[in-house]
């Protein structure tokens, strides 16, 4: 595995709609494993390697490039910015993290809080509402004004590091899917069908770039490759966990939008046997991916998600499994080299 791709994609911003430094990492890391590469309006990334088969279909990779963040809202008269979310966050996880705001010039900054020796009890254990939360950059109001415009992107701060059998940092929701699914594509020696990789924009705002890449390219088959909750915690009954850490690649079975095209689950699972790779079941009762968006385009496509389990979903600190990172990418290129045994029933 390549430690440093992951470090190199989860520490490049991508805030969803502003995803260009990160598109043209993709680009390059595709460039020369691709008969074709090339954007579309939305900014999504799309590589097509050919099939070898006398009739090959089509199947659509999706894992997205956006991550959670900010664009700036309001600026205070002393400097300070308040900011606006693009996302799901938790405002537990954000008080006194530091981010990086992209003005004129990238400015770091901390999510600030009164001092704890001023306030009140009740104040001591009330959860901060995001809208109330400010950004300090630590520079004079008239310079803030001259280096930062409202919607300027912020995102929050935190390198990827080995910890223990983990990788933990922030933007794992999805760059460990999006590395995935550029290690497979590299990877793989030949398929039958020809293979779609579309490094997505804006999934955190609602699955918009597969949406619309999914219409575009109208696949026969659609696997979207992205993280799921391992509640597998102090304070969390074993039949709560949806899944653990170190047991595998997970199939989805079911989340809040999509279901899983049963025939794809139990090729997946036959693959997973054959080859010997660790693998897991996954029912997610709250949460979705970019297979929602493409099973719903046109007139409808199958589809499946392949997901990485993680601890601490949509913080700093998420956790996954070196073995479960290892066990999607061979899961996914195998399906790849046998998708001609796959049948549409």
């Amino acid at each position: 595995m390549s430690v440093e791709l992951l470090k190199r994609l989860c520490a490049t911003p991508g805030v969803p709609g502003r995803e260009e430094a990160l598109r043209q990492l993709v680009i390059e890391e595709l460039r020369n494993y691709a008969d074709e590469i090339r954007t579309d309006a939305m900014g999504n990334v799309i590589a097509r390697r050919a099939g070898t088969g006398t009739h090959p279909r089509t199947i659509m990779l999706a894992a997205h490039m956006d991550e959670i963040a900010f664009v700036v809202r309001f600026i205070h008269k002393d400097g300070f910015l308040y900011f606006h979310p693009l996302g799901g966050f938790d405002p537990r996880t954000l008080v006194a993290q530091r981010v990086k705001v992209y003005g004129k010039r990238i400015l770091d900054g901390v999510i600030g809080i009164k001092a704890t020796h001023l306030t009140t009890p009740e104040e001591r254990s009330k959860v901060i509402p995001l809208e109330e939360l400010f950004i300090d950059v630590g520079l004079p109001a008239e310079e803030v004004q001259e280096l930062v415009s409202i919607g300027d992107p912020i995102t929050l701060e935190r390198e990827l590091i080995e910890m223990g059998h983990f990788y933990t940092g922030k933007t794992l929701d999805d760059r460990v899917g999006l590395y995935v699914m550029l290690q497979a594509f590299k990877s793989f020696t030949q398929s039958a069908d020809t293979i779609y990789a579309v490094a997505t924009v804006q999934e955190e705002v609602g699955l918009r770039g597969a949406r619309t890449a999914a219409f575009g390219l109208n696949p026969d088959i659609g696997i979207a490759i992205d993280v799921t909750i391992a509640a597998d915690t102090p304070g969390m009954e074993e039949h709560q966990q949806c899944t653990r850490l170190g047991k595998g690649v997970a199939i989805k079975i079911v989340d809040s939008y999509s279901i899983s095209h049963p025939g794809l689950v139990r090729f997946l699972r036959q693959i997973a046997e054959e080859e010997h790779i660790p693998h897991q079941l996954e029912v997610l009762p709250r949460g979705g991916t970019d297979a929602a968006a493409i099973q719903l385009s046109r007139a409808g496509i199958p589809v499946c998600t392949i997901s990485i389990p993680n601890r601490y979903t949509h913080s700093v600190v998420e956790c996954v499994h070196k073995a479960d990172v290892e066990a999607a990418i061979q899961l996914l290129r195998r399906f790849l080299e046998r998708s001609a045994e796959f049948q549409i029933a």
